[in-house]
């Protein structure tokens, strides 16, 4: 018998918002730091340090910044499985009643609901309310140490692009040529985010367009106002 399988959009929503998010971080605050410094006249090398020291510090933040935050929230897992396994022995009818009540409120009459609690409880206990009661998998389970490394590697993939750049060009074609490539870089990450989850490309592509621009219109307008050497 052929297996049917479906592949959900909602499904790829958390690897993709992570990645997306990473990548156009790195490609737009590398390109704006380098576009600022440009604009304020310094030399070629120095803009390249810059770009360098940028994407070193924005992979290291974001790695940083992402390991908190899933340590935390695994934290918080680890609580709550200790807590379940204490209730499970010692009041283990009342949470055979409590996942029961569960299935009735997802459709299911009461006699069903307690022969469905009755055998997963029998198969895997803890395995049923973490995943019904507290919406806790193996796949969705916090993992800092990965969140971190992949949140630096988009970001250090997105930067790198901008200070390549600047090995290519140099003089007043610098800033304009990071800020096409880094532009064009940006509408393609935004399209690419739009098209896996389902959204218009266009739509996509054009907001992340626009606030980069944005971005580093201003970090180019300081550096012109300032003329500050790194």
């Amino acid at each position: 018998m052929r297996r049917h399988r479906e592949g959900h959009l909602v499904q790829r929503i958390g690897w993709l918002r992570a990645a997306v998010l990473g990548a156009n971080d790195g490609i737009l605050s590398t390109a704006s730091l380098i576009v600022g410094v440009a604009a304020a006249n310094a030399s070629q090398a120095s803009i390249l340090i810059t770009g360098i020291a940028g994407l070193v510090a924005g992979a290291m933040s974001m790695a940083a910044g992402e390991y908190v935050s899933v340590s935390s929230q695994a934290d918080t897992e680890r609580a709550d499985i200790a807590r379940e396994t204490a209730e499970l022995n010692e009041e283990p009818e009342a949470e055979r009643l409590e996942l029961a009540a569960i299935y009735r409120q997802r459709g299911l009459d009461h006699d069903l609901a307690l022969q469905v609690a009755d055998q997963l409880m029998s198969h895997d206990a803890l395995g049923a309310h973490l995943r019904d009661e507290l919406g806790i998998s193996e796949e969705v389970a916090a993992r800092p140490v990965q969140a971190a490394l992949a949140s630096a590697a988009s970001f250090a993939t997105g930067a790198i692009l901008p200070v390549l750049t600047v090995l290519a060009f140099s003089g007043e074609r610098l800033v304009v040529a990071v800020t096409i490539v880094s532009l064009a870089l940006l509408a393609t990450t935004g399209a690419i985010g739009a098209r896996t989850g389902g959204a218009s490309i266009w739509r996509g592509a054009a907001r992340v367009v626009f606030w980069g621009a944005l971005a580093m219109a201003v970090t180019a307008g300081i550096g012109h106002l300032f003329g500050a050497r790194v």
